[in-house]
């Protein structure tokens, strides 16, 4: 056991959280953005349309931010190692599922409860862990979001994979006992430090304080902002590896350059925790969002190697966004209610979970192209950059 006296800001046991939260954000954005992997190996094995299983995983990106936004909300009163740990739980029991349900019904409450258990993970770490440090608080958090960007970049390929060669049930099975094991050892090991403040408000009171914040301009501005630096990403995962491939890949290829975008971001998770540490986290988080607009510009061009660097910009993107909009929205906000304030603001990322990965297979489907898709992401990237600029100056 460490000792209280050894448990300090920016010490080893905070690192050891840290790289514990890390791993186990590998497998919590990793697997609901890859639904454009599940759709025909899912479609095949159940005999159900590609239509259907839509909004299936539609719904599992709703738990994934809404229903883990609530959670994190309530939980800012519970014990993080005891959410961790029943997520944990919740996950392993899940990874046998496939092979008792077939049905459209048992697959929704299969992928609406992975999505829960996923996104309350990545809730809980996404605030816990920062507190543990101070003066190293930005590279810290741009270390447990290196986890979440290598699970965008290693879990798309890495469920193709799996459901190819051992099918479906068993690759469900074999990838979410691997999630269930990491999130056993995060449950273990992550909890609130001892010297962070604990919130003595009620569950009432935390509900009064979000009614409140929602009548604030401020507040509506970043709850725009915030929700569309989500929606960007789960707009452009809708079509991106139908993109690729139309531009002359090859689908494993298409799906190895989807992963790519994560893999990139993994650059700009790290280097955006120490850029924030100098410059500032709002001017970090808006350079991000205007790298992800310039990569998504190039998207219009045929060309490969054009179409290379944008994959690229928009990795350094993402990576940015992911990483900074915590630190962003802990400047604005009393950090008591670290839990409670992701949790909100990812209740904002589920507004348009329903909505973006219909939108953007619809736009390409009815116009036979991926211009008015591509337009729409730019337009989406503009819109957070401003709402995100005007309500960090209104505070």
């Amino acid at each position: 056991m460490t000792s209280e006296f050894e448990e300090t800001p920016d010490g080893r046991r905070s690192w050891a959280v840290a790289i514990v939260g890390a791993v186990a954000m590998v497998f919590t954005f990793g697997t609901p953005l890859s639904y454009g992997i599940f759709r025909e190996p899912l479609s095949e094995a159940f005999g159900l349309s590609p239509v259907a299983l839509s909004s299936v995983f539609s719904i599992m990106l709703f738990t994934f931010f809404i229903g883990s936004g609530a959670v994190g909300i309530v939980a800012a009163r519970l014990p993080a190692r005891g959410v961790l740990l029943t997520c944990a739980v919740v996950t392993g029991l899940l990874a046998p599922s496939l092979y008792v349900t077939a049905s459209y019904l048992g697959l929704a409450v299969v992928f609406a409860a992975l999505g829960l258990a996923l996104g309350s993970v990545f809730v809980l770490l996404a605030s816990i862990v920062p507190r543990w440090f101070d003066a190293r608080r930005g590279a810290a958090t741009g270390l447990i979001f290196v986890g979440n960007g290598l699970g965008l970049f290693v879990l798309p390929p890495l469920w193709q994979y799996a459901l190819a060669t051992v099918g479906v049930r068993r690759g469900f099975l074999l990838v979410l006992s691997a999630t269930a094991v990491a999130f056993l050892i995060a449950g273990v090991t992550c909890r609130r430090p001892r010297w962070a403040s604990w919130s003595a408000t009620t569950v009432g009171e935390v509900l009064e304080w979000v009614r409140r914040l929602a009548g604030t301009r401020t507040f509506r501005l970043l709850f725009v902002g915030v929700g569309l630096a989500f929606a960007w990403y789960q707009l452009l995962a809708a079509y991106a590896v139908d993109l690729f491939a139309a531009r002359g890949l090859t689908e494993a290829a298409a799906s190895t350059t989807f992963g790519l975008i994560g893999g990139v971001s993994i650059v700009s998770r790290i280097g955006g925790g120490y850029l924030a540490d100098r410059i500032g986290s709002r001017r970090a988080f808006l350079a991000s969002l205007g790298c992800s607009a310039a990569g998504v510009v190039l998207f219009f061009a045929p060309p490969v190697p054009i179409l290379a660097v944008g994959v690229v910009l928009v990795g350094l993107g993402l990576g940015g966004c992911a990483t900074l909009y915590v630190p962003v929205l802990m400047q604005v906000y009393d950090p008591e209610k670290d839990t409670a304030i992701v949790g909100v603001f990812n209740v904002a990322g589920g507004v348009g979970a329903l909505a973006m990965p219909p939108l953007g297979t619809a736009s390409v489907a009815y116009t036979g192209s991926y211009v008015v898709a591509i337009l729409l992401t730019f337009l989406v990237t503009v819109v957070s950059f401003w709402a995100i600029a005007t309500g960090t100056n209104t505070g």
